[in-house]
């Protein structure tokens, strides 16, 4: 492992790992650590590259995003965790509980995507123009090349197939604004993918966690409290 992540944590039990979108931090989840931590050992991660966590040397992948929580888990003796992602932080989530199944005990994806066709065209148009302007840049300019992994991220990440969601076994909740950039049939087609997943499309939009976060956290509870460890 060649960082450090910057972390929160809050609360005792068993262990609720928290994980950001794109361009965020752990702040993110000013809105959640309290009452999660209530029931729950809370601990919010800065991805790789975000934050006050350091870029590193290693590639600027949702797959290296998996790998780094891994090695964070195993640095700090999580065994087995509660994971609730937003955005890329979604899609961290579900590649490593495509990786390593046995260490996910509940799951939940808030505005994940399998891939770019999942966005909704008009926020995703000017993503893909801003990543190829950046890219231009990126080789005489730190900035732009900054700005080209981060919207890189969003335009070639994270490629998963449908078909492979089969493969989750955990509890899984599917969790969206009812106003999301991710289209809604795309987000329907995650949870129909994920074997028994809970749907829940609350209002808002992308960012229900921040802007309602008495109906997100309601949701994620009862679900993560249901025969819960």
């Amino acid at each position: 492992m060649d960082i450090s992540h910057h972390y929160i944590e809050k609360g005792e039990g068993f262990p609720l790992i928290l994980l950001h979108g794109n361009g965020e931090d752990c702040s993110y989840f000013e809105h959640q650590i309290e009452p999660f931590a209530r029931h729950f050992h809370v601990i919010a991660i800065d991805t790789r590259g975000h934050g006050k966590t350091p870029r590193g040397d290693a590639p600027f992948t949702i797959r290296q995003f998996a790998d780094d929580l891994l090695a964070f888990m195993n640095e700090h003796s999580i065994v087995k965790a509660h994971i609730l992602g937003f955005s890329d932080g979604g899609n961290i989530a579900m590649v490593f509980a495509l990786a390593h199944p046995e260490r996910v005990e509940k799951l939940i994806l808030n505005g994940a995507n399998l891939d770019a066709s999942g966005v909704k065209r008009a926020v995703q148009i000017p993503i893909e123009i801003g990543y190829r302007i950046a890219r231009l840049f990126a080789k005489r300019n730190p900035k732009a090349r900054l700005n080209a992994e981060m919207l890189g991220l969003m335009v070639n990440d994270p490629n998963v197939k449908p078909d492979e969601l089969s493969q989750i076994q955990c509890p899984t909740l599917v969790i969206a604004g009812n106003n999301d950039m991710i289209k809604d049939a795309h987000t329907r087609l995650i949870a129909k993918s994920i074997t028994n997943a809970k749907l829940a499309i609350i209002p808002g939009n992308h960012f229900i966690a921040n802007k309602n976060p008495d109906t997100f956290n309601e949701t994620v509870l009862r679900f993560l409290l249901n025969d819960s460890k």
